[in-house]
This record gives structure tokens, sequence and C-alpha cells, in this order.
């Protein structure tokens, strides 16, 4: 995948899905910016949204269930020194990776270590669902190689790693929806499943939706229309469209948050790499040295998933 020039306007639009929009360039600034964003939540993710699974390494290993991609690689029984290993391994890479140094070799190495740290966490019972559209952006960091912040060009191998996080985001939603009716039903959004959500786990800022009676059964509703128009997101292309859909889809989570204290911290990271990075460069020449920009904004209050019960959303 070669690097190009971004298509010019009087090209007609891709279609979403088909090769042209898969391999659509995107400028190597965006990546820059995300990768820095991407590598380091890890630290934030391994000492604060999944502190729990340093406590695997005292639990006996015969609990250990592990899932289907654990048996099948036949990745080792996480014993104390296994995931003390993995853990501090992780986050030394990660942090080495946010520098843009050697992009392949420790892109790959995070992605493994993560995979790794994400098997011990789930092979115990319930497996989240906020971690795939990381894990896959994990996964095409290291495909597209340098991208060096004051990089002005485009990339077809960037294009193809963000697109494929888009659509995993996209899925995420959409899929959620699907296991909605296929294991609830109607039932999930005629019956009481906000409101059970919000008598166990409601807040000061939510409780009040249970004095009225069409609020909750209307936001069910509403979630799963949201959900099942999800793959509209592939239609998004100017950067206002893209700036807009990431505000909406960030403010959807922090309201969840808002409302019963569960936010899928790297599901958010993940909808960061929609946004158009390069932008915070625009008055910078085309050629030729360019200022620094600043350094990303660090991840607010972070707050850890629930473990017993899945999220209403």
């Amino acid at each position: 995948m070669s690097t190009a020039a971004p298509a010019g306007p009087g090209t007609a639009p891709a279609v979403p899905l088909t090769p042209r929009w898969w391999f659509r360039p995107v400028p190597l600034a965006r990546v820059a910016v995300f990768r820095v964003i991407a590598y380091l939540f890890i630290p934030v993710d391994v000492f604060l949204t999944t502190a729990w699974v340093r406590a695997h390494a005292d639990v006996p290993t015969e609990f250990y269930q592990p899932l289907v991609v654990g048996r099948l690689l036949h990745l080792p029984t996480p014993t104390h020194t296994v995931v003390l290993v993995v853990q501090w391994a992780l986050v030394v890479a990660a942090v080495l990776a946010a520098t843009g140094r050697a992009p392949r070799v420790l892109g790959w190495a995070v992605f493994l270590l993560y995979a790794e740290w994400m098997v011990i966490a789930m092979s115990y019972g319930k497996v989240d669902h906020d971690r795939i559209a990381y894990l896959v952006a994990l996964a095409v960091l290291p495909t597209i190689g340098r991208a060096p912040w004051r990089d002005r060009r485009s990339s077809e191998a960037a294009g193809f790693g963000m697109a494929a996080v888009l659509v995993t985001v996209m899925l995420t939603y959409f899929l959620a929806a699907w296991a909605k009716m296929r294991f609830g039903g109607w039932d999930w959004a005629t019956g009481a499943t906000l409101t059970r959500a919000v008598v166990r786990r409601g807040t000061d800022l939510s409780l009040w939706t249970l004095d009225v009676a069409w609020l909750l059964p209307a936001a069910q509703w509403a979630m799963l229309v949201f959900e099942f128009a999800a793959p509209l997101m592939l239609l998004v292309r100017s950067d206002r469209a893209r700036v807009g859909l990431v505000v909406f889809l960030l403010g959807f989570h922090v309201m969840v948050y808002a409302g019963v204290g569960i936010i899928f911290l790297p599901h958010c990271i993940a909808i960061l790499s929609i946004l158009p990075w390069e932008r915070l460069r625009r008055s910078s020449p085309p050629t030729g040295a360019v200022g620094a920009v600043g350094a990303v904004g660090a991840v607010g209050a972070v707050a850890v998933p629930g473990r017993d019960g899945d999220p209403p959303g």
C-alpha cells in the first residue's frame, strides 16, 4: 500500500466498504496523533480501568477457563509470574511505542501483549464487549509504519487502518442491537431494562427518571434505533461531520456514565481515531519545517466498568 495524495475535489465519493473506500488515503499526521493517544491509554487501562486483572495473579489456576483464542494458541496459564511479566512488558512497550520509534516492532509487541492481557482478563467468566475496536486499532497501527507528526502526506495504508477501526466501532453498536434482539427480543425494548439498570446503579443524575413512566422505555427504543442505524456513520466524509459524529458518540457514553456509572473507555479511545487530528497543523506550511503540536488532552475521569452485569448499551 503506497503513500498517495488525497483525491481531488472533482473525484466521485467512494462507496462505503468498496475497495476504494477501504484504501482512501488518510493524512499520516492523523495517525501520529491517534497513535500517541492509543498507546498512552494502556498504562491508564492497566493500572486504573482494568486494575482488577492484576488480581488474577493470585487466583488458583484451576479457575482459569481460557477463551477460544487462548485454547487454540495454547497460551500460558496465568500464574503469578506470567501475569506480572505481561503487565510490565505491556506498559513498557506501550510507552516506547508512543514515541513513534520502531513502529512495527513495538506496535506488534503492544498488540500481542494487550491481547494476552485481555485473555487473562476475560477467561474467568464475563467477557466485556468494549474492547474489540480498541484491539483492532492496536492491530492496524503497526501496519501503517512510520507516521511522523510533521508529515503532511496521505497514505493508503493509513486509510485502511483508520477505516478498519471505524468499521469496528460501527459494528460494536450494530451487533449490540442484534444481540439485544437475539437474546432479549422485543421485551428488551418494551420491558424494564433501563429501569432495572437505574435501580441497581443509578446516580443522582438519573434516579429522577424512575418517576417519569414513559421516559426510560422511550430511551430503550431510541437506543435500539441508534444502534441499528450505526452503519450510517460510514457515510461520514467531511471533517465537520467527523467532529460532530465523535461529539455525538462520546456524548452518548458520557450520558450513560452519568446515569449508571458505566463507561466503555477503550471503545471511546477507538472513537477518537475518527477525528481529523491533522487539522491541528492546518495553519502550518504544506512543506518544510512546521511547529510542534501540543500534547493530546489526557483522559478525564477514568471509571472502572462494573463487573456484576452487562451495561444497558
